[in-house]
């Protein structure tokens, strides 16, 4: 594979904006289960992530590993439907292309998605997160190919701030009361799986300040937040940890309970972008 990441952006861009022409009001990340956004989307392009330079195919359940172009509510949209993980062997630069292609393609906001394990004990199966804060333990750091004048080399360009933007946070929050579904703010644990977590993981995270856990997003996350873009993120709790009772959860699970949540996630993404 071509590790030149920078120009497989470049790359990326280019062949994005030939099949669609338009500058993206947000891109969205939908992470495992939630591909069924894109149904509601006036599509207006398709493009397979492995017919991109540099991209290859994702082997994660639940992500079909496509770019989808098109509108909700009118507004023009970039989706990235699949995403890849560190788990299955990828390194960061790649985790976070999608990010630096949305970009690079204009896009001035980034909404992430995912499924992820609930922490926090007052949160039921179905709900949504709206993320305010994360704490990383994905270890292999941040990206190194790009340089530090595109906003994402190995130092930090803020400290003391979350990478989350305030007011999208409340916005979410506000559309969830207003049609009657619930929502919560909590912060996000990042890990690199691909495991679940034993029962004394689990009491940690709790301890340290985690509501949810999950196996993707901080590092797009971190890039987008460097490169200037406000950032939204949403988990759909798909199973509670209670590390007295624990119970089997497996990857056909984990999407059902975030295919029952996509409405709710789609509503607040149209909100989002239409403000």
């Amino acid at each position: 594979m071509d590790h030149d990441y920078p120009n497989a952006v470049r790359l990326a861009r280019d062949e994005i904006c030939r099949r669609w022409p338009c500058e993206p009001r947000a891109a969205v990340a939908l992470g495992t289960g939630l591909g069924a956004l894109t149904r509601h989307l006036q599509c207006e392009a398709t493009i397979p992530l492995c017919a991109l330079a540099g991209f290859p195919q994702t082997t994660a359940p639940g992500h079909s590993g496509r770019i989808v172009c098109g509108r909700l509510g009118g507004v023009p949209l970039l989706v990235f439907d699949g995403r890849y993980h560190l788990y299955e062997g990828h390194p960061v630069d790649l985790i976070t292309l999608p990010a630096r292609v949305a970009h690079a393609c204009g896009a001035p906001m980034l909404i992430v998605s995912n499924a992820s394990g609930g922490l926090n004990p007052h949160y039921a199966r179905g709900d949504v997160v709206v993320i305010d804060d994360q704490i990383s333990f994905m270890r292999r750091g941040l990206p190194t190919s790009t340089p530090a004048s595109a906003g994402t080399s190995d130092r930090p360009a803020r400290t003391g701030t979350t990478p989350y933007d305030e007011p999208l946070v409340l916005h979410a929050l506000q559309v969830a009361r207003r049609h009657n579904f619930v929502a919560h703010r909590g912060v996000y644990v990042g890990v690199t799986g691909p495991n679940y977590e034993t029962r004394a993981e689990y009491r940690f995270l709790r301890w340290i300040g985690g509501d949810v856990v999950g196996m993707s997003t901080v590092s797009e996350v971190i890039v987008a937040h460097a490169l200037g873009m406000r950032v939204l993120g949403l988990s759909v709790v798909t199973n509670v940890a209670s590390p007295d009772a624990p119970q089997v959860v497996d990857a056909a699970e984990v999407i059902d309970a975030a295919a029952h949540a996509e409405p709710h996630i789609r509503q607040i993404v149209a909100d989002a972008v239409g403000t």
